[in-house]
């Protein structure tokens, strides 16, 4: 795909940079701007006061609201202007003033965000973020630099992740909450400081998962978390008690990753 698609509709009031590449049956609004190394994949959609700059490419049928700033230079004090890219696939959609930020060299200069994401009012994603599938992040929803959110991960309103923090599949961020420290798939987290309350029942219960699983996975995370050992030994040590389960296989891989930063659990940030 190269240049403007003869089926691409653009305001006469929004700037299209020469240089970009605009998709089939794209809608471009008025007062948008472009810039000249933008990718915008076909059906994709920018509803007026859109900014999209940098090296940014972005998927097939976004949709992007007013006042959004997509592809800004990474809010970095190590970042000296070189060319870092922002990458976002399809279905995804980003609500009145969402902010995407490009990598860093340092943090290996991409920000990655995956396919049939919903970006709710004001949300930021900071530079060298990796996002996966099916996310939701609600208003006001910050995310600091070199973040990695897992699939069908709903954080609330609010709530802010530190930087380096990963959150895991299928996991469940109450609204207001302070994500310190690394967060299991299928935890559920609240408070700030955060507190690891349990595990995201609802969410795995509307993705399919058996109850005899999940009562299954509530056993091995009172063996993880309340066991004499450390959250890490413990996890090592039920790892051949369920070997037939994946989803708790999954958390055990999780927690077994080297991190830069420690593990969220329900003791942590408590007095």
């Amino acid at each position: 795909m190269s240049g403007i698609a003869a089926s691409a509709v653009i305001h006469p009031l929004a700037v299209v940079e020469d240089g970009a590449v605009v998709g089939e049956n794209v809608k471009i609004g008025p007062f948008c701007h472009v810039g000249p190394k933008v990718t915008l994949g076909d059906g994709c959609e920018l509803l007026s006061h859109v900014s999209v700059t940098g090296l940014t490419t972005i998927g097939r049928n976004a949709r992007i609201f007013p006042c959004a700033v997509i592809g800004g230079e990474p809010q970095s004090v190590h970042h000296e202007g070189e060319e870092t890219t922002l990458s976002i696939g399809d279905n995804c959609t980003m609500r009145e003033g969402v902010t995407m930020n490009a990598g860093t060299v340092g943090g290996g200069g991409k920000t990655i965000v995956g396919n049939n994401n919903l970006f709710l009012a004001n949300s930021h994603v900071a530079h060298d973020c990796r996002l996966g599938d099916h996310i939701i992040l609600s208003n006001n929803v910050m995310l600091a630099g070199h973040v990695t959110v897992e699939d069908r991960v709903i954080l609330g309103g609010g709530s802010a992740v530190h930087q380096f923090t990963r959150i895991g599949r299928q996991a469940f961020i109450g609204g207001l909450s302070a994500v310190s420290y690394d967060v299991i798939p299928y935890g559920m987290l609240n408070g700030n400081p955060g507190v690891l309350g349990g595990l995201n029942v609802v969410g795995m219960t509307r993705a399919g998962v058996e109850r005899s699983v999940i009562h299954r996975v509530r056993r091995a995370f009172k063996q993880i978390f309340e066991g004499e050992g450390s959250a890490r030994a413990n996890a090592a040590a039920i790892r051949e008690e369920y070997l037939d389960c994946p989803q708790v296989i999954e958390i055990l891989d999780f927690i077994a990753v080297e991190s830069d930063r420690a593990l969220s659990s329900p003791f942590r940030g408590k007095n």
